[in-house]
């Protein structure tokens, strides 16, 4: 039981070791433990209010991300809508242009049939006048082959043109 029961010496030099142990550890120890400890809050302090830095402006750069892509869609909307009306008009025009073009070919080709008919009434025409004489020159050969119906047609014309 001697163990369990303490003896007074024994307190008194425990007692006397803890106080040397609190001395020495307030003179050489709790200053830097302190120090320590308070840089380490200070790190802490610093490293937290950088997170929130941080924090803030990742928000406001995703706010002006957001911002940006919202101005970036209207852009590209507005460069579609721009496109599409372009390519309308586009359309607009080459069908102008088309039925203009289709316009002036077809006169031309309507020019062009009527000079053809033309050239071709007048070839026909002249080869109607030449097969007309040649049939005249015909009739008009066997007619005369006697000399007495020339002279009757003579007789006959001179009485009609009288002056």
């Amino acid at each position: 039981m001697e163990l369990v029961t303490p003896n007074l010496g024994l307190v008194v030099w425990t007692t006397v070791s803890f106080a040397i142990l609190l001395f020495l550890l307030g003179k050489f120890a709790w200053k830097p433990i302190l120090g320590a400890l308070n840089d380490r809050e200070r790190f802490i302090e610093d490293s937290l209010s950088k997170a929130e830095a941080a924090k803030d402006e990742m928000a406001r750069l995703t706010n002006e991300n957001e911002s940006l892509l919202k101005q970036a869609r209207a852009e590209r909307d507005h460069i579609l809508s721009d496109a599409r009306k372009v390519k309308e008009q586009m359309i607009v025009d080459a069908k102008e242009l088309a039925h203009k073009e289709g316009a002036r070919m077809i006169e031309l080709a309507r020019v062009e049939i009527n000079n053809q008919k033309s050239i071709a009434m007048a070839d026909v025409k002249n080869q109607v006048a030449t097969l007309s004489l040649q049939i005249a020159e015909k009739v008009l050969r066997k007619q005369f082959e006697d000399h007495q119906k020339q002279d009757e047609l003579v007789s006959q014309l001179l009485k009609e043109v009288k002056l």
